[in-house]
């Protein structure tokens, strides 16, 4: 009964060659996505947390100030147009990390972002577009101006985990949803995507099945109540992962290595590392031996519900 996939489509992936695109891998996930009727939010990244990137060879290691807009314009019209499910777009995430210690390359973020709007906008007006910040980062380390500075484009999306800075849970789910609602008044005039919320059940960082059951239907409560004014609402993840698979710190993607998230201070510490796995492996709805968790029955009923 979902009505809305996340597909994360990297630039090096896409046209690994100036010009030719490869669209072997995205055939299928848009095709999947396709069959089943699912809308689905575009996670073409040029900032992933203190990373730029991942780009073709063929464009090399740009700073932010030499990515070339035309070849972005290019990349993005050419996935839309080959792609109508999609209807948003997420152009940069954890995007908080990015400009923490670089403030001063904002305006240049800005106007890259800005006139690839305006230009994507005139072929696919439809289409909105947005960035992506980790509000658990934006509120434990304070960077609430960073957001106001990059509130441009359609809407501003959130990513949630109820951690503090060493990734351990320290929220209840009542605290979360007022986290979530603390967004609402820091952007009244913006629309709000929440795109990936998550809740693992993970002991070793404190996580339980009934927190996840319970986080769940205070979550879609809280949908419920401000649906006018969220664009979206995704949830992350559907199926568990054996421990220590799960360090989004660094990925490969394509040939290349990026870091992902784990982009403060404490990113290189062990400690921080290791209880971010634990986090991830054990977010989904579903253990790795296929056994439903409390919170799969509340999130089916919710969505059913909503239907």
């Amino acid at each position: 009964g979902i009505g809305r996939s996340n597909v994360y489509l990297f630039w090096n992936i896409i046209e690994p060659v100036e010009g030719k695109f490869d669209w072997s891998q995205s055939d299928i996930l848009m095709g999947l996505n396709e069959k089943n009727n699912h809308k689905v939010t575009l996670y073409f990244s040029i900032i992933n947390g203190g990373t730029l990137g991942p780009f073709p060879d063929w464009i090399g290691k740009p700073t932010l100030n030499g990515i070339n807009e035309n070849e972005l314009v290019t990349v993005l019209d050419s996935i839309l147009s080959r792609y109508d499910i999609v209807d948003s777009v997420i152009i940069a995430g954890e995007t908080e990390s990015q400009f923490r210690y670089n403030e001063r390359f904002i305006p240049v973020y800005q106007e890259l972002f800005s006139n690839v709007y305006d230009r994507i906008k005139e072929k696919h007006p439809d289409v909105k577009f947005g960035n992506s910040f980790a509000l658990h980062h934006v509120l434990n380390k304070n960077l609430e101006h960073i957001v106001t500075d990059l509130s441009i484009g359609d809407f501003i999306a959130f990513s949630y985990t109820p951690t503090d800075i060493l990734n351990e849970i320290t929220k209840t789910p009542d605290d979360s949803i007022n986290d979530l609602n603390k967004i609402f008044d820091i952007f009244p005039n913006n629309k709000i995507a929440f795109f990936e919320n998550s809740w693992s059940t993970s002991e070793y960082i404190d996580g339980f099945d009934i927190s996840q059951d319970e986080f769940i239907k205070k979550l879609f409560n809280f949908y419920n109540k401000n649906e006018s004014k969220i664009e979206f609402l995704t949830w992350y993840r559907y199926i568990d992962q054996e421990t220590n698979t799960c360090d989004t710190t660094q990925q490969k993607i394509g040939d290349q290595m990026i870091s992902m998230s784990g982009t403060s201070d404490l990113a290189t510490s062990e400690y921080v590392i290791e209880r971010l796995s634990h986090y991830n492996c054990k977010s989904g709805l579903v253990d790795i031996n296929q056994n439903y968790k409390q919170g799969w029955n509340e999130f089916k009923t919710q969505i059913q519900m909503l239907n």
